[in-house]
């Protein structure tokens, strides 16, 4: 833990309470769902796939389609490999999609399946495709499972089948809402570059109600767009934890020059991802998109004192907190308390616990904001540093109301889960617009306790 704070705290060495993450495979799960005519398939017990399933659909409140092998005592002991044989010739028998994604679960990964070797001796349709991601639950987090069945979309599909590159991009967004990628999508056609997004569910947990009940909605990445990766000029991934160790396969398997951006939220990683875009294909951003910007920057200006001096908690997902940092600080705003859930994944990037650490550190530095980061931490932990030194505004997914109602603290919800909400699931927090939205959001939610406080002493005068 980086502590740029002269405050001691005895640091827990041992056991996780109330943790600010969730498994692998729901991860997984999730970027599947971003191929068009996927079937996620949980390769273990069939709570483990109801409980990922559950999660994402109240989340997103939509129904979320997957299989499960559905392990059993004897699979336990002697491996799951004829179950998942079985459950691949089931599936495309009576479901019918295009492309299976087999996920691990904590059971089949301590066994010891060798995916690989199943599938290869699995009855697979011609024309049908099965993929597959080690995903144990056991190690890393959610985000770790979204970026390694990416990185098995590559394994599995990407080709370069063209001597020279083509003039589009492919955009890794990380593990974002629908409305984020919609809105990442808009941004690209206004400046006309053609890319690619994968994987992409727009379209797919954010379908329309039209009265007839479809398994596998028009959105998603096709296959076709998977293999055409390899061709393409760049792979900019929005994120290094969710999005990094894809684009750094993709350079090995097939020489696409990879780009690893922040997410883009806020001002400065929104013109990061703008320049970005410029450099690569010599594009002039459009009158439509700078009129964006000059709206936020009047917007920032215009509420400024609403923000200035206000100290702030943020948890959640390493990528979009670092990012949201970023903006906090662009805001005037103080982050004393920065945390995520996701520990140390290695991989391509080389990630450490100290990177997110550092870099968020450095943030903090710059602006001459002293505050605690931390990576691999949980709420029990952030609580404690609230009670130790309060905030004016706590930034983070569902669980942070519990910690918001004990301390009574503004919340603004932000990441993954939002449980207790609906429609965010449509709404950007990336680019101009999510900007503005999140203005929006953590204004309302520190005027409205403002207002109370107001009321409150109104009453007490009166009293």
């Amino acid at each position: 833990m980086l502590d740029c704070t002269p405050k001691e705290i005895k640091e827990r060495t041992g056991g996780v309470i109330n943790p600010a993450k969730t498994c692998q495979p729901i991860g997984a799960m999730y970027a599947a769902l971003g191929i068009h005519r996927c079937l996620p398939h949980s390769h273990g017990s069939q709570g483990c796939c109801s409980y990922h399933r559950m999660h994402l659909s109240r989340h997103f409140r939509d129904p979320i389609m997957a299989s499960s092998s559905s392990f059993t005592e004897g699979s336990s002991v002697f491996g799951g490999g004829a179950n998942l044989k079985t459950a691949i010739k089931n599936v495309f028998a009576i479901y019918n999609p295009d492309v299976m994604a087999v996920h691990t679960t904590c059971l089949s990964e301590t066994i010891g399946d060798d995916l690989p070797t199943i599938i290869k001796g699995a009855e697979i349709p011609e024309g049908k495709v099965v993929i597959h991601a080690n995903t144990p639950s056991y190690q890393g987090s959610h985000i770790t499972g979204f970026s390694n069945m990416v990185k098995g979309m590559v394994n599995y599909l990407s080709t370069a089948s063209l001597e020279t590159k083509k003039e589009q991009v492919n955009i890794i967004p990380g593990f974002v809402n629908p409305g984020d990628m919609r809105e990442i999508k808009r941004i690209l056609k206004v400046m006309g570059i053609k890319f690619i997004m994968f994987p992409d569910t727009s379209g797919v947990v954010d379908s329309p109600m039209t009265g007839k009940y479809e398994m596998f909605p028009k959105g998603g990445t096709t296959l076709a767009e998977l293999r055409d990766t390899g061709n393409s000029k760049v792979t900019i991934a929005l994120g290094s934890y969710a999005s990094g160790d894809a684009a750094y396969q993709l350079e090995r398997k097939c020489q696409v020059q990879p780009l690893i951006i922040k997410t883009p939220i806020g001002i400065k990683a929104s013109d990061e991802f703008l320049m970005a875009l410029m450099n690569k294909f010599t594009v002039d951003i459009p009158p439509e998109l700078a009129e964006e910007r000059g709206q936020l920057v009047d917007i920032m200006t215009d509420t400024h004192f609403h923000f200035h001096g206000k100290k702030v908690a943020i948890f959640g997902d390493p990528d979009i907190v670092i990012a949201m940092t970023e903006f906090l600080l662009s805001l005037g705003m103080k982050p004393i308390h920065v945390l995520t859930g996701t520990p140390a994944t290695g991989g391509a990037i080389g990630h450490t616990v100290g990177n997110f650490e550092q870099e968020v550190g450095e943030m903090l530095k710059q602006a001459g904001v002293a505050g605690r980061v931390k990576a691999a931490g949980d709420l029990f932990e952030l609580h404690q540093w609230i009670k130790n030194e309060p905030v004016d505004l706590l930034i983070g997914n569902t669980y942070g109301k519990y910690i918001a109602k004990a301390e009574d603290i503004p919340f603004v919800r932000l990441g993954f889960p939002i449980l207790d909400r609906s429609v965010h699931s449509y709404l950007p927090v990336v680019g101009y617009k999510g900007a503005m939205r999140l203005l929006e959001m953590i204004s309302n939610a520190l005027l409205d306790r403002a207002d109370r406080d107001a009321k409150d002493q109104d009453f007490e005068l009166v009293m």
